[in-house]
């Protein structure tokens, strides 16, 4: 098991196997979203980004904090549903902090693209800010052990850290060909920028379970020796 010191005491352990669960859980879920918004509904990102995007969000986010709440570090002080609340305060304060990057990055600005930006900025705050809400709340210094320091202490950290900048990293690349003059429909924003941050974070659920593998893997071996 995984465990993390704190001035509170022991954070709660995290058992390798049901951190690699959680991240099949979660691409599962944002692969199945995407293709009931597909099946169930005649639309996709191409098609009918605003809409795609809220089904999306709608329903990851929530599976966030359902799971993450469970990982909160603040067992003892904070309650199951307190922890879910925070990912909502998450969501929306992560939702405006995307919301600018994107803006002050080159998104456009309008009122045609308000309810887009909205829906993908939710969806990016789903990514990045509603795990690490639920799980330590507005404790600043998990937050930057977890996004501003290179070493990881727990699984938590993992599970956190990586696919939130497989996102980002995902996001900005996918938005390279917005643009190149190829006059192609999934060039609107925020079309590709959403597939690159699913994309991303896809492959950072990937990575995260294979630093944790590794990681325990490690810690058994030094054990043993």
């Amino acid at each position: 098991m995984d465990t993390l010191i704190s001035e509170n005491g022991v954070f709660l352990p995290i058992p390798p196997f049901q951190a690699v669960r959680l991240h099949f859980i979660l691409g599962t879920i944002l692969v199945l979203t995407s293709m009931v918004a597909h099946t169930l509904f005649p639309i996709n990102l191409i098609t009918h980004p605003t809409q795609t995007l809220f089904i999306i969000w709608g329903i990851v986010g929530p599976v966030l904090m359902i799971l993450f709440g469970h990982l909160r570090q603040d067992m003892e002080q904070c309650s199951y549903f307190r922890a879910a609340g925070r990912g909502y305060v998450g969501l929306v304060a992560g939702a405006i902090v995307n919301a600018l990057g994107a803006i002050i990055l080159g998104a456009p600005v309008g009122f045609e693209y308000f309810t887009k930006t909205l829906n993908w900025s939710l969806l990016m705050s789903s990514f990045t800010f509603v795990p690490a809400a639920c799980a330590f709340g507005s404790a600043w210094t998990h937050w930057h052990r977890v996004f501003a320091s290179t070493k990881a202490f727990s699984f938590i950290d993992y599970m956190i850290r990586i696919p939130a900048y497989g996102a980002v990293i995902g996001a900005w690349f996918g938005a390279w060909p917005m643009p190149l003059d190829w006059e192609r429909p999934w060039q609107e924003w925020p079309i590709c920028v959403s597939y690159g941050a699913m994309a991303g974070y896809l492959m950072g659920l990937v990575a995260s379970s294979v630093c944790i593998i590794f990681h325990n893997r490690r810690q058994q071996h030094l054990k043993g020796e």
